[in-house]
């Protein structure tokens, strides 16, 4: 007894692959390279230009321009060596403060205090391949811990780009305090030496960004004569 052809399920998905295989012949088989996408027109139909997508292997040989692996390496290549370019040079560095030396030291007498006008010598070293603006200069003044001195200053130049620059500042500090203006003024003492501590702190802004650099020093000064000589600070 022969089986009926109608009935047989497989046999019947068999006859319409075939029915879809003459029309749309698979891509890359013995039957023809003709795309199934554009039925080989090579034209996409109007209106299905946003639902269709055509898969190509990067190795065809039809594909222009050539050699798409190597374009793409190179340009992932180039865009990271830019990017790590971008960042060596842009990445922030350090800016370093330090106080070099006292410059001169100028004392003034009255009856019962004494006003000393300290000019220091600091040093900014800018390691960034960028300018620094410095936004303000703030110097307070301690005799025996006791702050005696505040200033402040605001229209000093920026530090290009690798470099260092020296600026010099002056500061008041007077000595009210009754043993120390005695201490200084005796003419039976004949060293009348002073230690002074500096706070100083610089507001600096460079790439978008601001940074506060602090850092304290102290000095010996003579308070009794304006024989001060320029010496180093530490």
């Amino acid at each position: 007894m022969v089986p009926d052809d109608k009935s047989n399920p497989e046999l019947e998905n068999e006859v319409e692959s075939s029915k879809v295989l003459k029309h749309y012949p698979r891509y890359g088989s013995i039957v023809g390279d003709t795309c199934p996408t554009c039925r080989g027109t090579g034209r996409i139909p109007r209106g299905n230009e946003d639902q269709l997508v055509a898969v190509i292997p990067c190795n065809d040989k039809r594909l222009k321009p050539r050699h798409t692996k190597l374009y793409v390496c190179v340009t992932m290549a180039l865009c990271l060596f830019l990017s790590c370019l971008i960042l060596f040079f842009l990445f922030p560095r350090s800016v370093t403060l330090s106080p070099l030396s006292v410059l001169s030291v100028m004392v003034y007498f009255s009856p019962d205090t004494v006003q000393m006008e300290v000019t220091n010598l600091i040093s900014v070293t800018n390691d960034n391949f960028v300018p620094v603006q410095i936004v303000g200069l703030d110097v307070q003044g301690l005799i025996s811990r006791v702050v005696v001195s505040k200033i402040k200053f605001s229209n000093m130049s920026s530090i290009p780009s690798r470099s260092e620059k020296s600026y010099t500042y002056q500061i008041g500090l007077p000595i009210n305090e009754k043993g120390l203006s005695t201490f200084c003024q005796s003419t039976s003492i004949k060293i009348h030496t002073l230690f002074v501590e500096l706070q100083i702190t610089m507001n600096i802004s460079y790439l978008s960004h601001t940074e506060q650099l602090s850092v304290d020093t102290f000095e010996y000064i003579d308070c009794g004569t304006n024989s001060t000589s320029p010496h180093p600070v530490r």
